[in-house]
């Protein structure tokens, strides 16, 4: 199996270009600071997770990854948070988004608490 096969890393990376494409609309003053933010903690969750998914032969690195790309997720979790009181995003944009996020939150902790299931061996 490959990383991008993994349902964690499928919907990071959809939540990732989401937000890609909301935050196009931000002002252009916001451009080196919260939509840089929201774009690169929300694309490093995808990344973690596939760093993770490779060191899973050493089950600390494993998930030490898999704890990075769940706190890229809560911050990501936290620039919407802003773009939403900046009126940026409406209340609906950001329910959407923040529930994905959620549920990435929840595959990801799979993951921590199940390293097993995805070719770990922990002793």
């Amino acid at each position: 199996m490959d990383f991008k096969d993994l349902l964690a890393y499928k919907k990071a990376f959809d939540l990732a270009m989401e937000i890609f494409h909301v935050s196009k609309s931000f002002p252009k003053e916001e451009t080196y600071s919260l939509t840089d933010q929201i774009r690169r903690s929300s694309r490093s969750v995808c990344a973690n997770i596939s760093e993770a998914y490779r060191k899973r032969r050493y089950p600390k690195h494993f998930i030490s990854k898999l704890t990075d790309a769940d706190g890229e997720n809560s911050e990501t979790n936290t620039w919407l948070d802003f773009a939403l009181t900046c009126e940026y995003i409406t209340q609906e944009v950001h329910n959407r988004l923040s529930s994905q996020g959620k549920e990435i939150g929840k595959l990801i902790n799979y993951m921590i608490n199940n390293p097993n299931k995805f070719g770990v061996n922990v002793d």
